[in-house]
């Protein structure tokens, strides 16, 4: 049952490493895994003994901080559902989520007035509100805004049983639908997901990490925080609580990290500062891992030539509790760019229209299904028809499987560009627009258009002190582009619509541009 579980296994993790450093922040504490635990159990019997049932949803906005781990740990061992929240979301969009999530209490740090418009949601919708804060002495966790135990004493921890059937976790995809849709996560999910990615990475005692990615994210959350401590491994959390570039490598020699996982966006970033301001020596890495987006083959070349560590892109989403395919490492397996990797710990099938399997090379949707992939999004018979077909989950995207069983991607169903029948990757594009060494980041898009339905726009950030000569670019793309691959108009920006993982929207992208050339046509 232990193993079933997320909490079972963090238990037994505990019990084996007891006095293995679990939780650090340079300058500031250190907390081992026997103390992680006893904080995690006092926390939890606090909000049993403050009323909080089995499957009860527990919001949870905070940054990258101790008080988060400690209280998302708690609440999923207490056998509620921890549902995390960006702090820098409006009011109205905390109204959105804590409201479709149905939260019972809403847990907010106590410093600062990041979580204003948080609270200010919660007193609208009449939902509680507490506080979580890591006394001085770190001995235990500080909870205000909850009532006291009716006898004074916290409930023992031993009679709180979780089950792998408990909902976890709560999370919404963010998605190409206007409307997120909520996805629960059971014990059992989460538990298979940290599995899978352990293996794939051997992730070990003798590992740590530094959170780079906020732990709201699926990605951060489980691939980084969870499978580490899960192996009984060290996790960093920056001292900011939030990613900084200028203090990375920094953070992550005091760790002693031996890996850390982004977005493409966060690996360019640290490239583009390695190319101005060398960082020497930097540490090698056991690997560096990317995700949540598609990592273009120059740039993860960029990355290897840099920082002398293998860089192994990896394909997940929020539904499969983060991970389905990796490229492994150099000792497993090579690692192919431009590919997602091998799929791990579940099943994976490429199926057309009518859902027949397809053979290597031919292209059809991504399908999956295993222990690690949810049921179902909450309360949405809807989208649960459209989302699951023969026991199968549709993930929205196009790809095939190679000969050796590594899935390359070729984009969102719905994100294709159609141009005048032809089918289009931007992916592909994006790829040959970021090898163009002017170029920091780059994303193609459709757009309208009367002849040929669609047609494929461009928007391009410059390098830091490159100039792009648009008419350059163009002849650049007809180079290497096949004809009506090549971007109709190009556009220079300085930022592009990202997540708040710092990955960048395409639907958004595509919006916010034609909108601009519309404007210009007006005013033309």
């Amino acid at each position: 049952m232990a193993d079933q579980t997320l909490t079972g296994t963090l238990k037994r993790v505990a019990s084996d490493y007891p006095s293995r450093r679990a939780l650090f922040v340079a300058g500031k504490l250190e907390i081992t895994y026997s103390h992680l635990d006893d904080l995690v159990d006092f926390a939890a019997s606090r909000l049993v003994d403050a009323g909080i049932l089995p499957g009860d949803v527990v919001a949870l906005t905070f940054p990258n901080t101790v008080e988060f781990v400690i209280m998302f740990l708690a609440v999923i061992r207490s056998r509620a559902t921890a549902a995390p929240l960006n702090a820098a979301y409006t009011q109205e969009e905390f109204e959105f989520y804590l409201s479709d999530s149905d939260s019972k209490l809403l847990v907010t740090n106590k410093a600062g007035n990041a979580a204003a418009a948080a609270v200010g949601a919660a007193g609208k919708l009449g939902i509680r509100c507490a506080t979580a804060d890591l006394t001085e002495s770190s001995s235990k966790v500080q909870i205000d805004g909850l009532p006291a135990s009716a006898n004074g004493h916290a409930t023992p921890e031993a009679t709180i049983d979780n089950d792998p059937s408990d909902v976890a976790l709560f999370l919404h995809t963010s998605g190409t639908t206007s409307r997120p849709k909520g996805v629960p996560l059971t014990q059992q999910n989460l538990a298979a997901s940290v599995r899978n990615i352990r293996s794939a990475y051997r992730l070990s005692e003798n590992d740590s990490t530094l959170i780079v990615l906020p732990l709201f994210h699926v990605h951060g959350l489980i691939a980084g925080l969870l499978s580490s401590l899960s192996a009984g491994a060290s996790v960093a959390l920056p001292a900011a609580g939030r990613f900084s570039a200028s203090t990375f490598w920094a953070d992550i020699r005091a760790a002693g990290a031996t890996w850390y996982t982004a977005v493409p966006t966060v690996h360019q970033i640290l490239l583009d500062r390695h190319a101005s301001s060398p960082e020497s020596p930097h540490p090698t890495l056991r690997f560096i891992r990317s995700c949540s987006a598609a990592l273009a083959p120059t740039v993860l070349t960029h990355l290897e030539a840099a920082f002398g560590s293998p860089v192994l892109e990896s394909y997940a989403m929020t539904e499969a509790s983060h991970l389905m395919c990796t490229n492994p490492l150099p000792e497993d397996g090579p690692h192919k760019p431009g590919s997602v990797g091998l799929p791990v710990g579940q099943e994976m099938g490429i199926l057309d229209e009518s859902g027949a399997v397809q053979a290597p090379g031919v292209p059809g949707e991504v399908c999956i299904r295993g222990p690690n992939v949810t049921k179902g999004y909450k309360n949405n018979p809807e989208a649960n028809r459209a989302a699951f077909l023969h026991g199968w989950l549709r993930t929205g995207d196009v790809g095939f499987l190679d000969g050796d069983g590594y899935l390359h991607l070729v984009g969102r169903i719905k994100e294709l560009i159609n141009r005048g029948g032809e089918k289009i990757s931007p992916i592909e594009v994006d790829a040959v627009l970021l090898a163009h060494p002017g170029v920091a980041q780059a994303v193609a898009f459709g757009v309208p258009d009367d002849k040929y339905g669609e047609e494929i726009n461009c928007a391009v950030i410059p390098r830091d002190g490159a100039e792009i000569d648009v008419v350059e670019m163009e002849k650049y793309c007809k180079k290497n582009l096949a004809a009506f691959k090549v971007p109709k108009k190009i556009f220079v920006t300085e930022t592009l619509p990202k997540t708040a993982t710092g990955k960048i929207q395409r639907r958004l992208v595509a919006e916010q541009f034609v909108a601009r050339a519309s404007a210009t046509k007006v005013g033309a």
